[in-house]
């Protein structure tokens, strides 16, 4: 879950306690939430927050979950360029939920270092070969797993 604006830390943290990575619910549902800051902390590529999607239900209301669209969630995860975070925008690709192509527009558009970006920007081009028209790639492991 990410935060923006007012006490973001606060409530990142709090997600953090309840439903974090080793909590409780970790250990009975197989799966955690992770709190995240966007002020200062996430590379977001520009525009994300007009992307933003709003998300409700009956059953939550009046609460609404505001989510990144998923190439801008994409950007920010790969940006860290964890084992973890790479499995995972991996996976979205494999499972055909981000095109490839759009997700180097993203990157082209992050607040990044110039190496930084490049090796991004080659890890999803070694990554998604067949949607970006390219052979570079027939294993499909990552980049960093091709030795």
């Amino acid at each position: 879950m990410t935060f923006f604006g007012p006490h973001a830390e606060h409530k990142a943290l709090l997600v953090e306690a309840a439903i974090g990575e080793d909590s409780p619910f970790h250990s009975m549902y197989g799966y955690y939430g992770q709190g995240v800051e966007i002020d200062g902390l996430v590379v977001l590529p520009d525009g994300w927050s007009d992307r933003v999607v709003v998300w409700s239900s009956n059953s939550s209301a009046p609460a609404r979950a505001h989510c990144l669209e998923p190439h801008d969630l994409a950007v920010a995860t790969l940006a860290a360029f964890r084992e973890k975070d790479l499995e995972f925008v991996a996976a979205l690709i494999g499972a055909q939920l981000l095109d490839p192509a759009l997700l180097v527009e993203r990157l082209e558009a992050a607040p990044l270092s110039a190496p930084h970006r490049r090796r991004l920007l080659a890890w999803v081009r070694a990554v998604g070969p067949d949607a970006l028209g390219s052979d570079e790639n027939p294993s499909g492991q990552s980049p960093d797993n091709r030795r």
